[in-house]
């Protein structure tokens, strides 16, 4: 194809070269990925072959430069193929993946092109002219390459380059399985009797979803990613509650064509061979060498530490839920998992006389968006956004917004896709659809999804306060992807060692009760009132309510992320229900009432994500931002001063520092992990 034919194959003519969705075809992407594999092998080659004595320019910037069309071509796709995945759209999914592990490892494991790099990296001591993000890109380039393999020999590399083209093929099978499956076992109720306990607005949103599936008059409750619904704490009928539990916990477990138990173990098996052809004992081992943990061990250690009393205060919780039950049931019953969230919110009015999910009518999609995600980042950074109607999104559901400076200037785009659909994977996420970097001369445009589920015609999105917190997380990632300023696309935006890339989300959770945040966002949709004071002070004062079983939930499958990516390559996962029951026994969370926040059918993090053996990140980086929140209210909280302090030392400076020595510079020191363990009342 021409470029003429063809959208992908020239730089897109829109603002900050955001791809002109409304008229890219599928069928313009795969001629458009082989043509940007062909340019970047081209490139490459030429800088392998260059007979001049490699350097820091010809070598290593040389690289940064190569790849523009298929970076492209890629960051279009990936954002469509997550959000919209059409049958056409996972068609192409499914032949990209060979491919694209094919020409990754072409290049990593070139050894010509390993060569130039290693002397260049060998040469550093010599090039006191370089900057300090020149010399760190050289060595991470290095290191990389080493890791991935490029020091084996031809037969190895051979090997290794099949494992990583079938992995590819299997993760990207596992999440088409869980999207189906995820439609498939969304619950059908045939009654709003059935769903008693609902607002007025979840109901519409339960009847617009069966309405979309030609089921008028009826009721279908979609499944999120994790284990658990937001609606299982409102349901008043246990019947209704068990049956959402038990859809969620069945997916891409029960057998047919779209169960993932053997499509995990072979992928679990694959890793453990890979591992062992690059040196190492585990995918466990191969991971955190390059993380900030630096061994599996210390992953261990601090799981275990927090499972101890994460799994006491669980134990705690439910003796309470269960006195619930004893003391206000006609026929008292065990609790089980798909009780825990009703009878806690009975707990949390008990104690502290406030409903969560009464709290909805004050949490209003688009005043969270405008008067608290958006104010709060203009009260620390300065930015300021603008809906842009006139660029088009990837689908109908996603807006645009232009951001900008204090000054005026433009800063980049922002893309908000929040509503559920069957073509849409699980959970939230944040992605680059143009990655910034001065190099190349390109502004950042990222994206954020969520899966809130739309209600009726002409009623309002009232969000849980999950979902509150959700937006801002993930938001906390848009920051990072907005406000990173690097010269070399390498370290652009959330480009950073996979248990870090969670803190500065986490931290932006802080503002949600900020007093001047909520006081703007939080105001009942209807009146325009306030959230009254005591219930925003009851909120702050329940903080380490239920984070005995939150942190239980986690912990455990964290732990299991890491018992299936410890095993060797002659071990099997024919077992998988087995193989999950011993590793929660191993590390004492395996009370079926607490089941993991993910199974491994359906624990896409790790074996569709980029999260396999480091699903521990979100804790790891929880240390930072807990340490980071105590900083912001010993100095003032809620800042210009402050918040350009963390942009200049933390989010401005992307994946161009070592993010250790990064906190380091903006903390003063290394974290503590006494602000966690509070938080999470694991410190009694």
């Amino acid at each position: 194809m021409t470029a003429d034919a063809n959208p992908l194959l020239a730089p897109s003519p829109l603002p900050y070269a955001l791809p002109d969705y409304s008229v890219i075809r599928p069928e313009h992407y795969l001629p458009a990925f082989h043509a940007g594999f062909a340019q970047q092998r081209a490139e490459v080659r030429a800088i392998a072959d260059d007979p001049a004595a490699p350097t820091f320019e010809n070598t290593i910037e040389a690289l940064e430069h190569s790849g523009e069309l298929l970076d492209r071509v890629a960051h279009a796709f990936y954002t469509v193929s997550s959000a919209d995945a059409t049958e056409d759209i996972q068609a192409i999914d499914e032949e990209l993946a060979p491919l694209m592990s094919a020409h990754q490892d072409a290049i990593s494991l070139d050894p010509a092109l390993f060569a130039r790099v290693t002397a260049v990296n060998d040469q550093l001591g010599q090039r006191s002219d370089l900057t300090a993000e020149q010399r760190y890109l050289t060595h991470r380039r290095h290191r990389e390459m080493l890791l991935s393999g490029a020091g084996l020999d031809a037969e190895s590399k051979a090997r290794l380059t099949a494992l990583n083209q079938r992995l590819s093929a299997l993760g990207t099978a596992f999440e088409k399985n869980l999207l189906a499956e995820t439609n498939d076992l969304a619950v059908v109720f045939e009654d709003a009797d059935e769903l008693a306990g609902l607002s007025a607005g979840e109901l519409s949103a339960a009847a617009r979803a069966a309405a979309e599936r030609g089921l008028d008059g009826r009721y279908l409750v979609t499944l999120p990613l994790f284990t658990g619904h937001p609606y299982l704490s409102a349901l008043r009928h246990r019947e209704s509650r068990r049956r959402i539990m038990a859809a969620s916990r069945s997916r891409a477990s029960r057998g047919g064509p779209h169960d993932n138990r053997g499509v995990l173990a072979e992928i679990a098996v694959l890793r453990a061979e890979r591992a062992q052809l690059l040196g190492h004992g585990s995918h466990a081992a191969t991971v955190t060498a390059d993380e900030t943990a630096g061994t599996p061990e210390a992953v261990e250690r601090m799981l275990k530490d927090l499972a101890r009393p994460a799994a006491r205060n669980a134990a705690a919780e439910k003796a309470a839920l269960q006195r619930i039950v004893d003391d206000t049931e006609p026929e008292p019953f065990r609790i089980e998992a798909h009780d825990w969230a009703f009878y806690t919110e009975r707990l949390r009015t008990q104690r502290y006389d406030i409903d969560s999910a009464a709290l909805r009518p004050w949490f209003e999609a688009e005043r969270v968006l405008h008067d608290g995600v958006f104010a709060a980042a203009t009260d620390l950074y300065g930015i300021t956004f603008a809906e842009r109607p006139d660029l088009p999104a990837y689908h109908r559901d996603a807006r645009v917004f232009e951001v900008f400076e204090e000054d005026g200037s433009p800063l980049g785009l922002y893309v908000l896709d929040l509503y559920t659909r069957d073509s849409k994977r699980g959970g939230a996420w944040m992605n680059p659809i143009v990655s910034q970097s001065a190099l190349r001369g390109t502004l950042p445009v990222v994206a954020n999804n969520l899966n809130v589920a739309r209600p009726g015609d002409g009623e309002a999105t009232l969000l849980t306060l999950d979902e509150v917190t959700t937006l801002f997380h993930e938001f906390g990632h848009a920051l990072h992807g907005l406000l990173a300023r690097v010269t070399y696309p390498h370290f652009s935006g959330t480009n950073v060692f996979r248990d870090f890339v969670e803190f500065p989300s986490q931290v932006n959770e802080m503002w949600i009760l900020w007093p001047e945040v909520v006081a703007r966002y939080a105001r009942h949709h209807e009146t325009g009132e306030p959230l009254p004071a005591h219930l925003v002070e009851t909120l702050r004062a329940t903080e380490a309510f239920g984070q005995g079983f939150a942190t239980s939930e986690y912990l455990a499958a964290a732990w299991l992320d890491q018992a299936i990516h410890r095993i060797g390559p002659g071990d099997s996962l024919d077992d998988i229900g087995g193989f999950e029951a011993a590793a929660l026994a191993e590390i004492g969370l395996d009370d079926p009432a607490v089941p993991p926040r993910y199974s491994a059918a359906y624990f896409a993090h790790v074996f569709s994500g980029g999260y396999s053996a480091g699903y521990y990140s979100y804790i790891w980086s929880e240390v930072l931002d807990a340490d980071t929140v105590e900083w912001f209210r010993e100095n003032g909280g809620l800042t210009r001063e402050n918040g350009e302090r963390f942009r200049r030392r933390l989010l401005g400076v992307g994946g161009s520092k070592d993010p250790r020595e990064a906190y380091r510079d903006f903390r003063g020191r290394d974290a503590e992990i006494d602000p966690l363990l509070k938080r999470r009342g694991l410190d009694a």
